[in-house]
């Protein structure tokens, strides 16, 4: 299922995308009121929302409804960087040192966005784009072993990993520079983990108006899926509604000779195949 958060009379409803038509989740309000609940009630959850989508008669066409971020508010954000070997080589072009062990970093939660909402440059002047395969916890994970870790996913989204590059060169941790405000564009949906049949087999791409500047496949990920959760639960418990970004391949902005940021009115489009598209415009930067 495809399952998503919209806006009607300026409150936020669940749904899930049939087709090209969007059914209500507005008879589960009171069992599951937000997608983190739904999220956290698993298997029984979903049984509850299937039974909905099939004996549905509303439907409001997909064009007609504004999405918002799939997810109300992760606990926690995390992103792995240079975890694609090119990707890690442009990088070490650069001066950043090739990380021996998967090298993890916040985004403030606050950065979240919806999957059309604009960027906002805010004070950075090099602004980049980061597509990625995000991940959903969905069953709480603690020293999980790589076998086990598929059985914590609850389904899978498209993330931008929207960079300010000079803020992130600002101190040795990216949390600052990866977490300006709208920053973290995600969905367009949350495609529940039973239809990606392989995480580790999908093409991702980045358009910055129509020019294709990321194209690359998840199966060349450095640390796959399955490794990542078991890296990061054996530290600490990685618990429903969590998000792992999985890493960005080569083609960013940064490492283009020389190299392009996004500008005011550029428009950002991050695909992966089977999980959908979202598509941010670069609002002005602050008078």
């Amino acid at each position: 299922m495809k399952l998503l958060r919209f806006e009607a009379a300026n409150a936020p409803r669940l749904g899930v995308l049939r087709d090209d038509q969007v059914v209500p989740l507005d008879a589960l309000r009171h069992e599951y009121p937000t997608m983190l609940s739904i999220i956290a009630g698993g298997d029984a959850a979903l049984a509850r929302v299937r039974a909905v989508l099939d004996s549905a008669t509303e439907t409001l066409p997909l064009r007609s409804v504004r999405l918002l971020a799939p997810l109300e508010k992760p606990g926690k954000y995390l992103a792995i960087g240079m975890n694609y070997r090119k990707h890690a080589e442009e990088a070490a072009r650069l001066g950043v040192a090739v990380p021996k062990n998967q090298f993890w970093f916040n985004k403030q939660t606050s950065c979240v966005a919806g999957p059309y909402d604009d960027i906002d440059p805010g004070v950075s002047e090099k602004v980049d784009y980061e597509v990625e395969l995000c991940v959903v916890i969905g069953k709480a994970a603690k020293r999980v072993t790589e076998a086990d870790a598929p059985r914590h996913v609850f389904g899978y989204m498209v993330a931008n990993d929207v960079s300010a590059r000079d803020w992130q060169a600002h101190s040795p941790t990216f949390t600052v520079g990866k977490s300006f405000d709208t920053h973290g564009p995600v969905g367009p949906w949350i495609v529940t983990a039973d239809e990606i049949a392989d995480p580790h087999a999908l093409r991702l791409r980045t358009l910055v108006n129509g020019e294709v500047r990321q194209d690359s496949d998840t199966s060349e990920l450095i640390h796959n899926v399955w490794q990542q959760i078991a890296y990061l639960s054996t530290a600490f418990t990685l618990e429903p509604g969590d998000l792992l970004a999985t890493g960005t391949p080569q083609g960013v902005g940064i490492a283009m000779k020389p190299p392009v940021f996004l500008q005011p009115g550029d428009v950002v489009r991050c695909e992966i195949d089977g999980i959908g598209a979202i598509e941010n415009r670069v609002g002005p930067r602050p008078a």
